[in-house]
């Protein structure tokens, strides 16, 4: 495991556009890490270079300030320009050698895995510093997406020594049992953004983390 990867741990916030006004789109994210955040993923999926890179800049500069990483989903460019710790790639970005030969050593490389743990299995051996597995349930920010179970999370977590992000559809109440079966993160965005009280919302998945403190073993441990 990378000293990137030690970093993946607990609620993974991600952004969507048409979830969070423009006047207080900094707020809302400084919101969901002072709820208990400890990554968030920059994802816009439009073609308004101007605003993805000035917003990602402003994230940037807040995350940096909180000591939180911010990973910026699908585009490398747009990583190296703002500095930002990362990138999430999925299934048609760029490949993973490329993206680590662009980003560096230190820079952390999330790979989508979908339902399919050789993809992870494979990703772990190319340096990647975490796979997502998902959508565990259904997602209105992707209802079309292929359906991860929890044996999934479980055989992951026997095999895999590098951290395993869970996303799709995950709420307080159904998210317990995937932190239980092994899952380093819950990547979550309507879950978050798109309530009225982000702070609060954010706490609510947090706090699963606490619950289940020793419910799943450290990673390597005998």
């Amino acid at each position: 495991m990378t000293s990137s990867s030690r970093r993946i741990h607990g609620l993974y916030a991600i952004t969507e556009a048409g979830l969070i006004a423009a006047d207080r789109f900094a707020e809302a994210v400084e919101q969901a890490i002072l709820g208990g955040a400890r990554l968030i993923q920059y994802r816009d999926k439009s073609a308004n270079l101007e605003r993805r890179l000035q917003e990602a800049r402003v994230l940037n500069t807040l995350c940096k300030a909180h000591g939180i990483p911010l990973i910026i989903n699908d585009d490398v460019e747009l990583a190296v320009t703002v500095s930002a710790a990362g990138v999430h790639l999925g299934k048609d970005d760029a490949d993973l050698t490329s993206a680590r030969a662009r980003l560096g050593k230190s820079a952390i490389i999330g790979v989508s895995c979908y339902d399919r743990l050789d993809l992870a299995v494979a990703a772990e051996q190319a340096g990647a510093d975490y796979a997502a597995f998902g959508s565990f349930f259904s997602s209105p920010t992707k209802p079309a997406a292929v359906r991860a179970d929890v044996e999934l999370l479980r055989t992951a977590r026997r095999l895999l020594s590098f951290p395993i992000v869970a996303i799709g559809g995950i709420t307080p109440a159904n998210g317990s049992a995937l932190v239980a079966a092994g899952a380093d993160c819950l990547a979550v965005i309507s879950g978050v953004f798109g309530q009225d009280d982000v702070r609060s919302a954010a706490r609510a998945y947090a706090e699963l983390y606490d619950f289940n403190a020793n419910a799943t073993p450290p990673r390597n441990a005998p």
